[in-house]
């Protein structure tokens, strides 16, 4: 038997059954994702797209306790390189996501940098590289929104770093933490985006462990990722081509990342997120059933 994760508090979000924006036709009721979130094993939720579950704190505590689930963590998208024009745009969408976080009992707010690049399109928005004023910015700006979103809210930041954005790559993700605070920025590594940009999380959890405080989990299919890296893929159709796949079937392996995390000696949430979109309604419950014994294989 593998040695019990007793570190590791695993969960699911809306993306795993193909939710990416608060409404839209091609996904999934949020009373359906909700019962079968739970009858896969999951106790542990994200928000995901805010508007997507109800945004009174009073329907949804009602709606996840009788399901037996609870909330890690709300999401929020920024794009705080552009510097204090976007703040008060930003702080108005941080404080609806944080102020529903907070009242669900969560503790922490994912926060995803802007893309770079149309994910549908793939026309280019900015340029793929931040220049260093555009780097003093993001690091400044993301130290500002932690210490009010904790201030505020109580919450813990977690950066999440992503394809098709600034905050991607190995070299990209350590310029970033070794730009931030390491008290009020920490980490929301997913996994299956940095195998995706190229990176190898247990290598970034063995030399900046105290960063991680979230976990997301998720692997890529190398195959599929060989051909969108040499296309040129935007992550969009990357992700309807298959580029995010069922574990344990692609890299990186979860086994020896999720030990590499348990070996940090903290309380981490590892959230399954296996982006779907768009898929067919009826696909979502039996990857999430397999997925979670295969968890529960690895002792989480």
């Amino acid at each position: 038997m593998p040695p019990a994760l007793d570190r590791i508090r695993v969960g699911s979000a809306p993306d795993s059954w193909g939710v990416w924006f608060a409404e839209d036709p091609a996904q999934v009721p949020w009373r359906r994702f909700l019962d079968e979130v739970a009858e896969a094993g999951y106790a542990w939720i994200e928000l995901g797209p805010y508007g997507y579950l109800p945004t009174d704190p009073r329907v949804l505590r009602e709606e996840t306790d009788r399901r037996g689930l609870k909330v890690s963590a709300g999401t929020v998208f920024t794009a705080l390189h552009r510097g204090p024009a976007v703040w008060e745009e930003t702080w108005e969408q941080v404080a609806r996501v944080a102020e529903l976080t907070r009242a669900m009992g969560a503790g922490h707010l994912v926060v995803i940098p802007s893309f770079w690049r149309d994910d549908k399109t793939a026309e280019l928005l900015e340029d793929p590289e931040l220049t260093p004023d555009q780097w003093r910015l993001l690091a400044r700006g993301m130290e500002r929104l932690a210490r009010e979103v904790l201030d505020a809210y109580g919450l813990a930041l977690a950066v999440h770093p992503h394809a098709d954005t600034h905050i991607d790559t190995e070299a990209h993700v350590e310029r970033f933490l070794d730009a931030t605070d390491p008290d009020l920025v920490h980490l929301c590594l997913d996994t299956g985006h940095y195998a995706y940009c190229g990176g190898d999380s247990v290598k970034l959890i063995e030399t900046y462990g105290e960063r991680v405080g979230y976990l997301h989990l998720k692997q890529v299919d190398p195959d599929v990722l060989a051909d969108v890296t040499r296309r040129g893929t935007p992550f969009g159709p990357a992700v309807r081509q298959g580029v995010m796949c069922e574990p344990p079937g692609g890299v990186p392996a979860l086994e020896p990342v999720l030990a590499a995390a348990q070996g940090l000696g903290v309380d981490l949430f590892a959230i399954v997120e296996q982006d779907m979109y768009p898929c067919p309604p009826d696909k979502p419950l039996p990857i999430a059933r397999r997925t979670r014994a295969f968890l529960r294989s690895c002792g989480a």
